[in-house]
């Protein structure tokens, strides 16, 4: 009878057997990270979403976590009955290994769909598109094709971006550029704007927000036609967290809480004008500073910041403007609001502000409660321009018409109706030039997240010169 000799007789030939357990024990007491699962995540009570620290994903601002992808990512926690927890990085070559070693569950990032990145995951259906654009520094000479980028190009590595440039490579030779790591978009933007570098490239939303805080920031060309965004899933999972995704995007896109959240980030900055932007910025190093003590003190229920954009907006930050229909001040109130307020003198700052935060706090607490923010405030911002009373009329409108009366997205689309007969005549306060508050609250919010992108870029900066002193604190002591 031949005799069948094992493999692991071999083995134990060639290796000492207590090195062979010790390494089997210890392969036994690796732990391994399984790629999550729906069922893992309604077991475990939350789903963990990767994602990138930036104006559009995920960033803290007063009011604790903002960003499109958080607010998005926080529907689906919501949708699935867990809760959230968020996953932040610096740099896009940091979150792709979080997803492929089952760290997360999927990223929230707003990423671009592209061919190489369909080859090693899936998406979900798209909720945005956006395009790719070169951005130079306005003065320069503007490159209108990719013969004209002639010098330092410099874009975030594992980017889009990157990808869509190597593409380009195959049929220009002479294209040049560098990636990087250590700097991200809205870094890349500043580095153009010092002259340390020529171009770069900063996708089409990015490029909308950037612009409110850097608007010498000016476009060359489109590098790729519009590409849709979506949330990337590892191949490794089952279908079910896919399968819930889509479930998911259809009821977003169908009760309007899409629609609804883009208009919050990015409704009010689809229109871009360089000289206000320009003086405004100017404003705020200039004039700001003498009033920003009285916004403050004043911004005790509201946002400082807020009164110092409805100021602005009003104003200019003139605290004897005047408009022809007598309106005067800061906060450019009326003779009978003034009164109402307790102002005595509506030429005298402080007292302007004071008066308009209160009225400002007396339109927001006249919207019904089941209003939430961020649609509360930017209805009684229409209210404290065209008046409680039209505003009620449009949303009423809004209603008869299907749409949603306590959301500003769908009620925002029917305020320019109150001029016409054949709606305003069904009303109780009648004709309004109802699309003045659009542009009156647009034009606040862009102030605001102006505003809020400078208060934050300062508290970002002292933050780094206390960790600075601390350091040089540390070795003093040593």
């Amino acid at each position: 009878m031949k005799i069948k000799i094992s493999p692991f007789y071999y083995i134990f030939r060639t290796v000492p057997i207590l090195l062979l357990i010790t390494l089997l024990l210890l392969s036994a007491c690796t732990p391994v990270k399984k790629h999550a699962n729906l069922q893992r995540i309604l077991d475990r009570g939350y789903v963990t979403v990767g994602t990138l620290y930036g104006p559009n994903s995920y960033y803290i601002d007063a009011q604790g976590p903002a960003g499109f992808e958080y607010e998005l990512a926080k529907e689906y926690a919501e949708f699935l009955g867990v809760k959230l927890k968020i996953v932040p990085s610096y740099n896009l070559s940091d979150i792709f290994p979080l997803l492929d070693n089952g760290t997360v569950d999927f990223l929230a990032a707003g990423l671009s769909v592209t061919p190489k990145r369909l080859e090693r995951y899936d998406f979900s259906p798209s909720y945005d598109e956006i395009s790719q654009k070169v951005i130079f520094k306005q003065g320069n000479l503007r490159p209108r094709t990719i013969d004209d980028l002639t010098g330092k190009f410099m874009v975030s590595s594992q980017s889009s971006h990157a990808e869509n440039l190597a593409k380009l490579k195959l049929s220009h030779n002479d294209l040049q550029w560098q990636e990087t790591d250590e700097f991200d978009s809205e870094e890349l933007l500043a580095k153009v704007l010092d002259g340390d570098l020529d171009y770069t490239v900063v996708d089409s939303n990015t490029l909308a927000i950037s612009r409110r805080y850097y608007p010498e920031i000016s476009i060359g060309f489109s590098l790729t036609k519009s590409e849709p965004l979506a949330w990337m899933v590892s191949k490794q999972e089952d279908d079910t967290i896919l399968a819930s995704l889509i479930e998911f995007f259809g009821q977003v896109h169908h009760d309007g809480t899409l629609f609804a959240l883009d208009d919050k980030y990015y409704g009010h900055i689809e229109k871009f004008n360089y000289v206000d932007t320009r003086l405004f910025i100017q404003a705020i190093t200039q004039k700001l500073p003498k009033y920003q003590p009285i916004f403050e003190k004043y911004g005790q229920e509201v946002d400082w910041r807020l009164l110092a954009a409805i100021s602005y907006q009003e104003s200019h930050w003139n605290p004897r403007a005047r408009s022809y229909t007598g309106v005067r001040g800061m906060m450019m109130l009326t003779l009978p609001t003034a009164k109402q307020m307790g102002i005595k003198s509506r030429l005298d700052p402080e007292q302007s502000v004071r008066g308009g935060a209160k009225y400002f706090k007396r339109m927001i607490d006249k919207m019904p409660e089941r209003i939430q923010a961020p649609d509360r405030i930017w209805f009684a911002l229409a209210s404290y321009n065209i008046g409680f009373g039209h505003l009620n009329d449009a949303r009423i409108i809004t209603q008869r018409q299907g749409g949603d009366p306590d959301r500003w997205f769908d009620v925002k689309k029917r305020l320019p109706l109150l001029k016409q007969k054949k709606h305003y005549k069904k009303t109780k306060y009648g004709y309004a030039r109802g699309d003045e508050p659009i542009r009156y609250v647009e034009n606040i919010r862009r102030y605001y997240q102006t505003l809020s992108m400078v208060a934050d870029k300062e508290i970002a900066t002292r933050l780094k010169e206390v960790s600075a002193e601390e350091k040089v604190a540390e070795t003093s002591s040593e």
